[in-house]
């Protein structure tokens, strides 16, 4: 599709077609501008009966294909992505409102997942295990699990969809993917790149639209496996209904209260760097986006003066634009929301120290009124257990400041003191404050001296408690998407069991 806005009506990918759908149809935003990209159907429950029904016929003919030859397919897109990357790094932009640093290695994030997903295709699968009888030979083999439901969020549209569908199609399954409402035309240019790669009918199937749609995805009995990354709302809706299913598994991947602690033998200029690039790139739009920085008393005043400077002057304009840091909100209903979260931290007896929620229209893009702006929201608090501002996901650019005394042990029981627990990082020079972060921080992604944002997709990615249950990356995602089988072959002429089991047949006449 052009980058150009079009007044073309883009449609569902079922079974190797391009369908119309319904006849209610929504819009794509730039959330910089407000302007309308290209305007889709939305998906309704027959549209989604009818990818599930394309994706089961296919099922058994994929998964006949060899781990290689599936992978082939993906090699086409691989190149495609690394052949477009200027192009789909400033539509992602343009419709999520990422900076274009980060629009771009959106993309660069998706090749690499799609390398390591066609290049796994050719490394050693399952396991041979030892047996107690030397006659016999034990394996681990995996099979592909059936038809995966796949719903991604906005924030990351081109990177996460590929986190979940190179894996799952790589290894034998088909797919049913609703991408996000706010990003369909990203959704769009995925499915004509599989499209492009020729891809057998029914294998991959994508149904845009809103919550309904995934829901009738995630809710259906055909779907083997639900890979979802999104709010922890969303998710635990889903991981609760799934979870009564007997044989179905959701992997959720969703969001946090994170936290980088910043203790008295930390390197200042490090700290001040890593909490800047943690609390507000992408606008704080990240899961892994750092909402609580939790500093010791001994360095907190130099640090407060210098995170509370830069917050000020953090460059908020046109994400398309080089020297801009923060784009905007992805939509009004969440700049609303982050209003909210401002406000409660001021009911709970916050001092402010930054409030730049409503921009001063100088800092507004010249024909960007219609967009979704907001600015840094930084604030100190005493720290309390219960407070909700503490607790809850804002998922913007609004900080919190805890000062914390005493030793590392504290500041952990402060970092952990929250329903989730995905990502956090600690700023130290001391090894042994490092190592106990590690070992103790309740977080499924930890950093030390960097900023508490970044994948790799070779890594797991995923959390512990409130932040989710699943790791939708690299070998993590293959647990979720496939069955293991223990293979157990017997090459002697006779039988001998394991535990010292008797084998001998006894019968009456005996």
């Amino acid at each position: 599709m052009s980058q150009q806005l079009t007044e073309q009506v883009h449609g569902h990918y079922i079974g190797g077609e391009w369908t119309e759908g319904d006849e209610d149809t929504f819009e794509s935003e730039n959330p910089a501008t407000g302007e309308t990209l290209a305007t889709f159907q939305r998906g309704t429950e027959a549209d989604v009966d009818a990818a599930l029904e394309a994706a089961e016929d296919a099922f058994e003919e994929w998964r006949s294909l060899s781990y290689i030859d599936r992978a082939e397919y993906l090699w086409d897109i691989y190149h495609e992505l690394r052949e477009r990357h200027e192009e789909l790094g400033e539509i992602v932009s343009k419709e999520c409102g990422k900076e274009i640093s980060e629009g771009k290695a959106d993309v660069t994030e998706a090749w690499h997942m799609v390398e390591w997903a066609a290049g796994n295709a050719r490394h050693p699968h399952g396991d041979v295990v030892p047996s107690e009888v030397a006659g016999k030979d034990s394996f681990m083999r995996r099979k592909p699990r059936g038809v995966i439901g796949c719903i991604t969020p906005w924030n990351f549209p081109v990177a996460i969809p590929f986190w979940h569908m190179a894996i799952a199609l790589v290894e034998g399954n088909t797919v049913v993917w609703k991408p996000a409402e706010q990003t369909p035309w990203c959704g769009q240019i995925i499915a004509e790149m599989m499209d492009d790669a020729g891809i057998p009918d029914g294998v991959f199937n994508m149904v845009q639209g809103f919550g309904d749609a995934g829901a009738a995805i995630t809710d259906d009995e055909r779907v083997d496996t639900v890979l979802f990354t999104g709010s922890a709302e969303v998710g635990h809706e889903i991981a609760g209904k799934v979870g009564g299913e007997p044989g179905k598994l959701a992997a959720c991947e969703m969001g946090g209260k994170n936290g980088i602690v910043v203790t008295e033998e930390a390197d200042l200029d490090i700290a001040v760097h890593s909490a800047v690039m943690s609390s507000f790139k992408t606008t704080g739009q990240r899961c892994v986006s750092s909402e609580r920085l939790i500093v010791h008393e001994d360095v907190y005043d130099e640090f407060k003066a210098r995170f509370v400077d830069i917050a000020e002057d953090i460059a908020v304009g046109d994400p398309l634009e080089a020297d801009t840091f923060m784009g905007p909100a992805i939509e009004a209903d969440h700049v609303e929301k982050i209003s909210r979260h401002n406000d409660l931290a001021r009911e709970e007896g916050a001092t402010v120290l930054v409030d730049r929620f409503e921009l001063e229209e100088s800092e507004i893009p010249d024909g960007h009124d219609g967009g979704h702006w907001v600015g840094p929201f930084v604030y100190e608090i005493d720290y309390e257990s219960d407070l909700r501002c503490l607790n809850e996901e804002c998922f913007g650019p609004h900080v919190a400041l805890i000062e914390y005394a005493g030793d590392i042990e504290d500041a952990v029981e402060i970092h952990n003191d929250t329903p989730y627990g995905l990502a956090g990082a600690i700023i130290s020079e001391d090894y042994r404050q490092i190592n106990y972060f590690r070992d103790r921080a309740d977080i499924g992604l930890a950093y030390a001296n960097l900023p508490c944002i970044g994948a790799e997709v070779q890594l797991p990615f995923g959390g512990v408690k409130k932040s989710g249950n699943g790791y939708p990356s690299a070998r993590e995602a293959i647990e979720a998407v496939t069955e293991r089988t223990a293979w157990t072959m017997n090459n002697a002429e006779d039988i001998e069991m394991a535990q010292g089991l008797s084998a001998d047949i006894k019968t009456s006449e005996d």
